[in-house]
Formats: C-alpha cells, structure tokens, sequence
C-alpha cells in the first residue's frame, strides 16, 4: 500500500483542471470550483464502507469540456490513497478515448494499460488498471468480471450513457461490473434519445409517471459559460433553395427552412447536404473565411466537418482541398489509425479535419473553434456530444463558430443548448415527436434493398441547391437577415474577432446587424443604376431565371418577417396576396412578385 499511498491527491493536483490542454485563464492549478464541490459531495455521502469512503455508485454529470477526466482522476487517487479501492478500471467509448485516458492517468500516476485485451486474463503487475471500450467488455464480459474480483476496484464509466447503446451491452455491463467495490460514472449528455434504460443509473418517478434518471451532480453548461470555463457558442444558420426528383419522378422545389411538412424537410436537407450541389460549398467557404478570421489572433485554431458518411465526408475533404490548398485531416472510423490521425491533428496547426457522425464523440481537440453540421443527426444526444467538440476553451476570450442548416430541429437544440435533461425511461404518447435522422436512416435503407430497386422507376436525385446566410444565434437570440454568400453583408458576422469577451458578444452582434442592414440599403440603392459598359441596360437576365431568383428572394424574406411577427408562412403569404392581388407564388408574374417582395421589404425595415 505504500506505492498506492503516493497516487493520492498530491499528485492529482499537478493536473490541469481539463485534460490534456492547460487550464483556461483564471483558474488555479487544481481543481475548479465544480470539481471541488463534486468531491466533497462524493466523501459527505454514506456508502458500504460508512461515511467518508464514499457511495458505492455516484453519477456525475458535466457538460463537455468542464474537466471530468481531472475530476475522475483526482476521485480515483483519493479512493486508492484512503485504501477504499485497489484497481482503477477505466470504460470508454472509443479506442482513441482509452489512450486519451492513459495519458491523462500516467500525470497522476496512475498507471493504466489500454492495451489490455480480451486475451488476458489480468494486467501487467506493473500497470494500476486498465482502460478499455464498452464493445470489448460486451464481447467477453466474464474477463472484466474478473477483473473487478481479483482486487478492490473503482469502475469509471466514461459517457455512461453509450451503456443503453444495445441491450447486449448493457447486459454485459452488468455482468461484468454488478459487484465492482466502485462505480462512477460520467457524462456530459446524461440522457439517450430511446427508452434503453442506463446501467447503474438510478431511475425515479416524476409527477406524471415518467422514470427519469437521477443525477447525484450536474454542471451545465450554463454555469460554466459564466465560470469561463467553457466558450460561448455562435451559430451561423444557412438556409437556400433545394431542387431534388423524388422516387415518383416528380421534380420538388423547396426552401430549406420554410414551414413545410417532415418529408419534405427531410429532403430538403439532404439535398443541402448532398456534396455535387451548391449549399455545401458555399458554406465550407464562408466557414474557411471564418476559420481564418480566426486563426489571425488564434494561430493553431482548427475546424471541423462533421458528415453523415464515409463517402459524403471524402467529397467534403475535396471540396476543402479546392478551397483551401491543404489536404484535411479525414477520420472515417473508430480504428487505430483514425486514433492516430486526431492526435496528429490535434498537436498540429492545420486548418481543418473532417469525420463521419459517428466518431463525433471521440474527437477531443481542445483548438478546435469553427464546425460545420453536415449530417443528418437530429437527436438531443447528438448534438450536444457533437457541439461540444468546440467548446472547450484554453484562453479568455475564445468563442466558437458552428455552422448550422435551416433546419427546425436544429435551431431549437441550438437555442436550448444549456438545457439541463434527464434520461427518461417513458415517452409521453403525444405521437408527435419527430426524429429527422430515423426518418432519414429508414429511407436509407429502403433505398439499398434490391426488391425497391427493380419495383420504383426513379430513385430520389438531388437537383441542385443554393445557399445564403440567415441569421445569426447567440444565447437563444437571433441576429442579422438574409445575406448572398461573399457578400459584405454576410463578412458583417464571418468577420467578428477571433477573441471577443463573452460579456461583450451580444453587443458586438447588435452592431453588426445595424451595419449589415446598412450595407445592404446602399447595395440596393445602386443597383437599378447598374449598367452596361457602353451606356445601355445590362442585357435582360432569361424569363425563367429571374422568376426563380425572384421566387427565392420572396421566400426568403417570408421566413425572415415570419420570425419578427410570429405568423406562419402560410399566413404571410396569404396576406401578401390579399394586399397586393395576383395567384398563389408558383403561378405569379415577375411584377407579381416583385409587389410583395417591396411590401414586406418596407415591413422588414421597419
């Protein structure tokens, strides 16, 4: 025991309160407030071996970035120093994370083996523990079990809730981990977006019946943006038009955001995604253009894609080559190579790394600022694992840049983002819950089996696609309006400080908005004088050109007044018609059009 007596919280206060980057500004040497309070908690409650040894299991949760690895760190060197504990037994989500565990361990001294396979039966005497993944310990749960019974053990479980992922893997977590001297477990995202219940997680009754889990400590993200320990997040919202063939062989045409029914905007945002269209690449410009506003105050500051696949993530790498003129960094999976990759990305200076929905969470790179959402995930789960990729922060004044489709569900997670949830176990059967990315994995699918392929004339084809900037998001408010991509209206938001005091961002975006609504009026205001190079009108744009630009502009301009009143699209342009007269939008004239786009201008504006 004298070795074990040398790991205690001594040594645990050489860590940074986040590992593996140095602290941000204003925070001392060992531990944050949050992590501080966590373990006096832990050491104040009963537990088998009385008080002051601490609970048999203790769900600790802190939104991505706060430090759990320190905290859990710092917890596991008190358990071995007061003789609680005698192995540490590390559960992680990824190949990638078990590394990232053993170094942060070995700052501590801590030991652990994340070499350990299903081939052994025991560590190397020299090793304290092990770091391992839920899916070795769902393949052979009986070697963990042992494990835990050679030696008094503390179980870490990493994002806990990857433990409800299939109802194997809970099983064997179980199995391997129910008579474990210790569990704690941790999340950042202590809740699933299905009904599969959590090991080791305590569930309770609400008012309505609905069992939802209980957390013994949670640190949002809320406090944490106020500690400055956490940046604050501005979502660059990007709508535009989508064309797509549906498998009937009808041609769709929507604007992506507008009010329109889950089908259609399901597919509107797969046609936004779809790489051989136009939204994707505007939007990988203006987020390199951000990049770079960036990078000119922060030099190492990196950005990321996040894509649906591994084909969609490869033609995003190409697109950002052409932008760029570096070859990006592409993670495509969970193996030891893609390990290999981020940990070179993240001790470099590069400009951007791109990887597929699913390694999201194993992406830990403390310098990346800007991300692009390119995939069709919608759940809550998701997107707070995905967004927090970007919100740690290493100095004072970082702030992150996450570009976002016009997408509903989206905007909502966005504007809900220090939302503190529960796991629940019931659904309330309302029947209207709608998860866009089960919508759009079913249709995957369907479309990969032979038999729809020989029954449907058509398959579903993207058109084509467009993109403008929207608005801006920041705190649950919404800045700026409608803006081309490369515009001098848009630059008013790509161009803001790479390091801005959180205090000041609001103001900042307020002023920005005045200024882009400035440039604009002068960019209308000589536009009608535009002409051609000796005197005479610049040559007539085609018919069916300018009715669909005008078309767009009208929509456009439709979602923007609907957000200031309140009203339904449906309703606007009901409204629209009653006022200024003429058919429905799809069968108007040019100077039909134009009517209502100068009406809801001057209202706009107003």
């Amino acid at each position: 025991m004298e070795e074990q007596a040398s790991l205690g919280s001594f040594a645990a206060e050489h860590l940074p309160p986040t590992y593996p980057q140095r602290a941000p500004w204003g925070t001392a040497q060992r531990l944050r407030a949050w992590q501080a309070e966590a373990l006096d908690l832990y050491f104040s409650l009963d537990g088998p071996d009385g008080v002051g040894k601490g609970p048999r299991d203790f769900l600790a949760a802190a939104t991505p970035g706060a430090g759990k690895t320190t905290f859990a760190l710092r917890l596991a060197s008190e358990l071995l120093r007061r003789g609680v504990v005698d192995r540490i037994v590390v559960v992680a989500p990824t190949e990638h994370l078990k590394t990232q565990w053993a170094d942060a361990a070995a700052r501590v001294s801590i030991r652990l083996d994340p070499a350990f396979s299903n081939r052994h039966s025991s560590p190397s005497r020299q090793y304290h523990g092990v770091a391992v993944t839920y899916a070795q310990v769902a393949v052979k749960s009986s070697v963990h079990e042992r494990l835990i019974l050679d030696k008094r053990t503390l179980v870490i479980l990493d994002e806990v809730h990857h433990g409800g992922d299939a109802l194997s893997w809970g099983d064997a977590l179980r199995d391997a981990y129910r008579r474990a001297t210790r569990r704690l477990s941790l999340s950042g995202t202590p809740f699933r977006s299905d009904t599969a219940p959590i090991p080791f997680v305590e569930y309770h009754p609400d008012e309505n019946g609905i069992r939802l889990s209980r957390t013994d400590y949670a640190y949002g993200y809320r406090r944490a943006l106020e500690d400055g320990v956490v940046r604050p997040v501005i979502f660059l919202v990007y709508a535009g038009q989508m064309r797509w063939r549906t498998k009937t062989g009808d041609e769709m045409e929507a604007q992506l955001g507008q009010d329109n029914t889950k089908d259609i905007t399901a597919q509107a945002w797969r046609t936004a995604l779809d790489p051989e269209g136009d939204w994707i690449p505007a939007v990988l410009r203006s987020a390199d253009r951000r990049l770079s506003e960036v990078r000119a105050q922060v030099p190492d500051a990196g950005g990321l894609v996040i894509a649906t696949d591994q084909t969609a993530a490869r033609a995003y790498a190409a697109i950002l080559q052409q932008i760029t003129g570096e070859a990006p960094t592409v993670v495509l999976s969970d193996e030891a190579e893609a390990s290999g990759r981020i940990e070179t990305f993240a001790n470099g200076t590069s400009r951007w790394m791109v990887a597929v929905r699913m390694v999201s969470e194993g992406v830990d790179v403390p310098r990346l600022s800007v991300g692009v959402y390119a995939t069709s995930a919608s759940t809550p789960l998701f997107f707070a694992q995905a967004i927090g990729r970007f919100v740690r922060a290493r100095r004072r004044g970082e702030t992150a840049s996450v570009f976002l489709p016009n997408v509903p569900q989206l905007l909502a997670l966005a504007n809900e983002l220090e939302r503190q949830r529960d796991h629940a176990l019931d659904r309330e059967s309302d029947g209207d819950e709608w998860d866009a990315e089960e919508d759009l994995i079913d249709a995957a699918e369907r479309e990969d089996k032979a038999s729809d392929a020989l029954t449907e004339e058509f398959t579903y084809q993207a058109l084509g696609s467009l993109a403008h900037f929207d608005r801006v998001l920041f705190d649950g408010k919404e800045f700026g309006q409608l803006a081309t991509p490369g515009t001098p209206e848009e630059e008013e938001f790509l161009g803001l400080p790479g390091l801005l005091e959180p205090e000041h961002v609001h103001e900042l975006l307020m002023q920005r908005q005045a200024r882009q609504t400035r440039r604009r009026h002068e960019r209308e205001a000589r536009e009608p004088k535009t002409a051609g190079a000796d005197g005479a009108d610049a040559a007539p744009q085609a018919l069916h050109r300018t009715l669909k630009e005008q078309r767009q502009l009208l929509n456009s301009l439709v979602g923007l007044y609907a957000r200031q009143s309140g009203e339904p699209h449906g309703s606007v342009h009901a409204e629209l018609r009653r006022v200024c007269g003429g058919p429905a939008v799809a069968q108007a004239t040019v100077a039909q059009l134009q009517k209502r786009i100068e009406l809801l201008r001057r209202r706009v504006h107003s």
